[in-house]
């Protein structure tokens, strides 16, 4: 079987990638202890969701969840130490290098756009660079750049090719970034916090762009952040990552509306309520100390219900919902539904106006 196959023509709703149970150990060194001290870091424990044409997954989490370990995984820049890749129902040799095939069909965005441009070199190489490795002809490569700026809005495309990186803007800059990663045409893109280091004024830009390229290009995206809010504007399906775990999954907003993990909640609590901003206040100095527990459920130590079973027994995943699931011994004693319903996708249920 192939390492990727090759598909012009994609079908909104088409699996694109598939992440099947993916883990990733560090092993790192004790300080003090030779060479017997060592430590396994638990990146990403287990972890599976399927990207598919035209929709946004998010996954939310704080710093040290396992959000970026993941998107590089499913980038194959890092590699698994378990679990399996299946893109368009091939599945990628886990100790395969990364190839051209696979890069041309999965794109990643990094979160600084700053870091992610040669800062001694304009827009034009940037675009033209991905183009000719990846094989466009030379006579193509001027009016391909140019189409991938005007797909980001950045119009019109000479303004900008031949501006240095210094001379855009932050969010100038970032459209630049997913304009690199839209010119050889992927099938996924992978925005690792796209707009944590944007101005709040440009932020929602971007995310309308992001929107609008799933809806109109039936692209799968793999929307990273850890503000659970824009989660909530952007996404179709929201999973929420600690300690490298998945502890909460739904479709659609009902994660948000309606959390069920202690864990989602405090995220949910931390942000700002504009109409009442005295309702919710900020975590607390103790809830806010991130400390993993190394046996029972991770976020036992910072948990306002944590119970004797909780330090001692790994909670599995409890369905909660059609199509929602959440990883705490809360839900143990509660009946279970025994069969997960489809929920309509967000697909066509509302216009998002693009900027």
């Amino acid at each position: 079987m192939s390492e990727v196959t090759d598909v012009s023509e994609v079908i909104a709703g088409t699996v694109q990638l598939q992440a099947r149970h993916l883990t990733r150990h560090f092993t790192t060194r004790i300080p003090g202890r030779g060479f017997n001290g060592k430590h396994v870091v638990r990146a990403v424990d287990d972890v599976s969701l399927d990207l598919v044409a035209g929709e946004v997954v998010a996954v939310v989490g704080e710093s040290g969840s396992g959000k970026s370990v993941l998107a590089r995984m499913l980038a194959r820049i890092v590699r698994p130490t378990s679990g399996d890749l299946i893109l368009r129902g091939s599945t990628i040799p886990r100790k395969a290098k990364r190839s051209l095939a696979y890069a041309s069909q999965v794109q990643l965005v990094l979160q600084d756009p700053f870091a992610s441009m040669n800062p001694v070199h304009k827009m034009r190489h940037n675009l033209v660079r991905p183009l000719v490795i990846h094989g466009a002809k030379r006579e193509d490569v001027q009016a391909l750049a140019e189409a991938a700026l005007t797909r980001v809005s950045l119009e019109p495309p000479s303004r900008f090719l031949d501006r240095y990186p210094h001379e855009l803007s932050g969010g100038q800059l970032q459209r630049v970034s997913i304009a690199r990663a839209l010119c050889i045409e992927p099938r996924v893109l992978l925005a690792d916090e796209p707009i944590s280091m944007l101005d709040v004024s440009v932020r929602l830009g971007v995310l309308n762009l992001l929107r609008g390229l799933c809806d109109n290009d039936d692209l799968a995206i793999l929307y990273i952040t850890h503000d659970i809010a824009s989660a909530r504007y952007i996404a179709d399906e929201v999973i929420v990552m600690y300690a490298g775990q998945v502890v909460e999954h739904s479709r659609g907003t009902i994660l948000v509306d309606e959390p069920t993990h202690p864990y989602t909640q405090l995220l949910i609590a931390s942000v700002p309520n504009p109409d009442d901003p005295t309702s919710v206040g900020p975590p607390t100095a103790e809830q806010a100390q991130i400390v993993i527990a190394e046996k029972g459920c991770r976020f036992n130590p910072r948990c306002p219900f944590v119970m004797d079973r909780c330090r001692v027994e790994e909670p599995p995943e409890f369905i909660v919902g059609e199509n929602h699931t959440s990883r705490c011994w809360l839900h143990a004693d509660k009946p279970q539904f025994e069969v997960e319903v489809a929920l309509p996708r967000r697909r066509g249920e509302g216009e998002i106006t693009k900027t």
